[in-house]
């Protein structure tokens, strides 16, 4: 998996593909170098939905600022302040 591919993929399907290399590395069946291979591809996966998560609280805690602000601004303006 190249590392441009694994920038451009959603959420969900990082996590999909992460799902599919754990199956693969629990059947136990896979030779040394594949399996190697099969846990960077796993490692890059996990962290691009680590990227995402962290992207997604940030976007959540932004606009919860946000909004406690607004609120303050108006009860500022309706206790006559």
């Amino acid at each position: 998996m190249e590392d441009n591919k694994s920038e451009n993929i959603s959420f969900e399907e990082a996590l999909r593909k992460l799902e599919d290399v754990v199956q693969k590395l629990e059947e136990g069946n896979t030779p040394l170098e594949d399996s190697l291979k099969l846990f960077q591809e796993g490692i890059k996966l996990s962290q691009r939905c680590r990227e995402i998560l962290a992207e997604a609280e940030y976007q959540v805690e932004y606009l919860l600022r946000e909004e406690a602000e607004t609120t303050a601004d108006e009860n500022k303006i309706t206790d006559g302040e």
